[in-house]
């Protein structure tokens, strides 16, 4: 919840608002910053955590898990409580700017597009090695035999997915909770990529963190699957979110994906390899196989997703004080 302030509530909501604007903008015009990233330097110092608590024989390995979580998490999203706190005492401008900074930090819109946009052009290229290249960037899986299709889909997942991890859900949480919220859900979000495999080094280690994370993005994919269903097929998009969702290893995963292929009226999805073993995936979505022009329309959901979101708050509290 957003801490008290000195100045009106409607103030720190409107204030709020115009944050959630702000930083998705700033993040539309600059990216990710190239140098110096704080969730570079978070992931770095959750490896240390990690191999600190492995060390803590008399702890199982899930309780290190869940240990190394809080020490990792914990700590910087208490920091932004106190920094947002002491800032709101002093300043709604600087209340305003540090906002800003900060959410936009968490939200990862326009390096996740221009991620798919690499892949993209090379198969309207026709260069199957940079577009496997490419997507080896931002999947597990083995892209060495990828063909068009694998390597199409493998992008449309990944923007469809992350389009709510990386956009939608830090902005939710940053209008439920504030910066903290944001914060909070993008470091937790960050450990599961690195700690959320269901292999041997992570099964029983990792459990906590994987769990959180659903938990965490249960509410924000329901959002985000609705905004891309709005945007599209919206009876095909429900149709494959009820009766496909539930075959999806991911649970959130498994709901955006289904929703914003449905909604774009492809198929997407289908076996593929990970980390050499090969894992016999449902195919996601109805209508026609999906190509490589279906990736800046993917592109489209997320985007115009993200800022109808922003808008709709903006207009909710503008209503709400006036």
């Amino acid at each position: 919840m957003w801490p008290s302030m000195d100045f009106s509530t409607g103030q720190t909501l409107l204030t709020g608002a115009l944050v959630l604007v702000a930083a998705l903008w700033v993040d539309k015009l600059l990216g990710e910053p190239t140098r110096f990233h704080p969730l570079v330097g978070f992931g770095r110092f959750a490896n240390w955590v990690e191999k600190r608590c492995r060390c803590l024989a008399f702890l199982t390995e899930r309780q290190q898990g869940i240990l190394a979580w809080c020490l990792s998490v914990l700590p910087p999203t208490l920091l932004s409580t106190w920094l947002v706190t002491l800032l709101a005492q002093f300043s709604l401008v600087g209340f305003f700017l540090f906002n800003t900074l900060i959410l936009y930090l968490t939200i990862g819109g326009k390096s996740l597009i221009e991620h798919a946009n690499n892949i993209y052009l090379p198969l309207k290229s026709a260069d199957i090695e940079e577009a496997r290249f490419q997507v080896s960037m931002i999947v597990s899986r083995n892209t060495e035999k990828m063909e068009e299709k694998e390597i199409t889909s493998s992008a449309i997942e990944s923007v469809l997915e992350n389009g709510n991890d990386a956009v939608i859900a830090p902005m939710f949480w940053f209008i439920v909770l504030g910066v903290p919220g944001a914060v909070l859900f993008r470091l937790a979000n960050t450990l599961d990529a690195m700690w959320g495999y269901k292999n041997e080094r992570y099964l029983d280690f990792g459990r906590f963190t994987a769990k959180t994370d659903d938990v965490l993005g249960w509410a924000p994919a329901k959002i985000t699957a609705l905004l891309y269903a709005l945007q599209g097929n919206f009876s095909g998009a429900i149709f494959c979110w009820r009766t496909q969702a539930k075959e999806c290893s991911s649970p959130n995963g498994g709901v955006v994906m289904t929703a914003g292929a449905g909604a774009l009226n492809v198929t997407i999805g289908g076996p593929t390899y990970y980390h050499g073993v090969l894992h016999d995936k449902k195919s996601m979505g109805t209508g026609r196989i999906a190509t490589w022009e279906t990736i800046p329309l993917a592109n489209q959901l997320v985007s115009r997703g993200s800022l109808a979101l922003s808008y709709l708050w903006l207009v909710t509290v503008l209503v709400g004080v006036s």
